[in-house]
């Protein structure tokens, strides 16, 4: 950094990279995210891509867009609007700009703003800010595709591979403009282009071209900021999205238990990289099958439970629908099992590449027969590795399929990740049979908690058989007696109600909040981020957040009954809502709905829960 740059101290800034498919978006908000975790910055992030595979190059439908929030403290979510909107082709601002605060910078490469660009971006002049409206003072235009192919015309790579850099450019400026160190966004280049390093050197080359270009240019557009971490707890840290964090989890849980790991799958968005991750690890011990079809993952992850293993099979809302007759033969035969579900919009193909919370009512009920089942919900891309960690302890130690409930937003989203100490955590201890049972065990023989005892195949002496019809709860023969298949419906249920869970957490004014506003799963940072604003302009405000669903914790009634209003926000049309209503006698909840696919925006909220306190 220039000496004579005058820097900027921010407590928070939202950044937002858009351009088509092909320009790796993704990929420059993915590096800055990673910049600014190590740092010691809060992150949130947001990759907000289509569905298609590839949409027409410059076409408004295959924009792509990946915003990062940066906080000098604890950010929950990443932003309503950015400051940084960087547009690598007309349709990107076109489509993006909406996302963008009305002072905020643009950043656009000229170079994609031709005739032609224009045209396939539906503008109808050819002075796109003027017709949007925006202060050419606030934009920062550069000819951003020719500054590549000059900066690599001496790199032998062609011309298609030359233009695959052009992120880097627009990374690298917006690097200059929040003072970050490039080294980090080296290293991490050197590391994923190991086996390319050409390709590695080219990008670093172009990345260090846009910091130059920055600097050089001081335009009264690019001042310099930088947000300075105000509290930090020591440790390692690494930017990690909620995907890879769920594997990790995972992992960490097998480790606990001293198991090995399989996960069954099929390859669906947004739950694939949990396959991908986890197929790295073969030296931890973890087997990884890409199964024929959803059933089949399921399938196999069950057989690999029975054989001994922490079994997990990973899915989204399509995949559940079809794994739910394996995960009813899971119930019956009382084995563990994790239920990975990364939901996505729906109903049916719906939107693939999109966040909703509407699998709930599935995951709890959407089975034939009596069939309870855990339901935990993770939080945030951080807290996917301490919830998958939970489901897999619940499931081992409870002798139950689990779900463990991600969504799109989380799943794909990514925060500051302390490395964990696993020494901190707890232990997981399966109810194995006891060896002195030998000889007098049968399958369906249960602990104080109901739960029935685990016997590994192999073991002399505790040869067994189970399977999906009914058995007698002594035997464990086949049997259609009424009075002993009531007492295993009640059985089953038992063992689920008796799981210990924490208790939910009233945060905010918990004592004499006017308005209580109650959430699940991947909604906490939004809710979160509503109640600070409230509080902040004066209102009394609380938020309890659901991690536990089913069981839902002891003391969810008291909750929930101390408020005089309460409102329920979800990403469905009131699913959650209705379960409290079902288990919270004369619970009756005001509730606040979207199904959008895309996030809450956190100024709505504000909005709409202010109405309601001043009802």
């Amino acid at each position: 950094m220039a000496n004579d740059v005058k820097i900027e101290n921010l407590d928070q800034v939202a950044v937002r990279f858009s351009g088509d498919s092909g320009d790796g978006m993704q990929l420059a908000g993915n590096i800055f995210s990673t910049i600014s975790a190590t740092v010691g910055n809060s992150i949130s992030t947001f990759p907000d891509y289509p569905a298609d595979i590839r949409a027409p190059q410059g076409s408004l439908t295959g924009v792509s867009g990946f915003q990062v929030h940066i906080g000098a403290e604890k950010v929950y979510t990443p932003g309503d609007l950015c400051d940084v909107l960087v547009a690598m082709n007309a349709a990107a601002l076109k489509t993006q700009y909406k996302y963008a605060k009305p002072n905020a910078t643009i950043i656009i490469d000229t170079d994609s703003f031709q005739k032609g660009d224009l045209e396939k971006a539906q503008f109808a002049t050819e002075d796109p800010l003027a017709e949007m409206g925006i202060d050419k003072d606030r934009v920062i235009a550069c000819s951003i595709t020719q500054m590549v192919k000059d900066c690599l015309a001496d790199s032998g790579m062609d011309v298609k591979s030359i233009l695959k850099c052009r992120n880097m450019f627009a990374l690298g400026l917006v690097c200059y403009l929040f003072d970050r160190d490039l080294n980090i966004a080296f290293n991490f280049l050197k590391e994923k282009f190991a086996k390319k390093p050409g390709v590695a050197e080219a990008n670093i080359k172009v990345i260090q071209a846009g910091y130059d270009f920055g600097a050089n240019t001081h335009s009264s557009a690019a001042n310099v900021y930088r947000i300075e971490t105000k509290s930090k707890e020591p440790g390692r840290y690494m930017d990690i999205t909620g995907n890879k964090a769920t594997a990790y989890g995972l992992i960490a849980a097998a480790e606990k238990a001293g198991l090995r790991l399989y996960l069954g799958s099929y390859p669906i968005t947004p739950a694939t990289d949990v396959l991908h991750e986890l197929s790295k690890h073969k030296s931890l011990g973890v087997t990884t099958v890409q199964c024929e079809d959803e059933i089949a993952g399921c399938a196999s992850a069950l057989g690999a439970s029975f054989a001994g293993a922490l079994a997990a099979t990973s899915t989204s809302g399509p995949g559940i629908c079809l794994k739910s007759e394996a995960m009813n033969l899971a119930v019956i035969m009382e084995l563990p099992l994790v239920v990975i579900d990364v939901q996505r919009g729906g109903p049916a193909t719906g939107l693939p590449t999109k966040s909703e919370q509407t699998d709930l009512l599935q995951v709890l009920f959407g089975r034939n027969g009596e069939t309870p089942m855990p339901v935990i919900a993770a939080t945030s891309p951080t807290d996917c590795f301490d919830s998958a960690y939970a489901a897999c302890k619940m499931a081992l130690e409870h002798m139950t399929p689990v779900v463990f409930m991600s969504d799109a937003y989380i799943a794909n989203g990514s925060g500051a990740f302390k490395l964990p100490n696993l020494a901190d955590y707890p232990a997981i201890n399966p109810p194995y049979v006891p060896e002195e049972m030998k000889g007098t065990w049968t399958p369906y023989m249960r602990n104080s908690e109901d739960v029935r005892y685990w016997a590994v195949p192999g073991r002399e002496g505790f040869t067994h058989i189970l399977g999906g019809l009914e058995k007698d709860s002594k035997t464990g023969a086949i049997s259609t007696n009424p009075e002993n298949h009531d007492l295993m419906c009640r059985l089953r249920q038992s063992k689920i109600d008796k799981i210990p869970v924490p208790d939910v957490k009233v945060e905010g004014d918990a004592d004499d909040a006017d308005l209580l506003i109650v959430g699940f799963g991947g909604t906490y940072g939004h809710l979160h981020a509503a109640m600070d604003e409230m509080r902040a302009a004066g209102k009394k405000v609380a938020l309890a957040h659901f991690t536990y669903i089913n069981p839902l914790p002891k003391n969810t009634a008291a909750v929930l009954k101390k408020y005089k209003k309460v409102v329920v926000a979800e990403q469905n049309l009131g699913q959650f809502a209705a379960f409290l209503r079902m288990k919270v006698d004369g619970f009756v909840p005001a509730q606040y709905n979207e199904v959008k696919g895309q996030p809450f925006v956190v100024s709505e909220l504000v909005e709409a829960f202010n109405k309601l306190i001043s009802k």
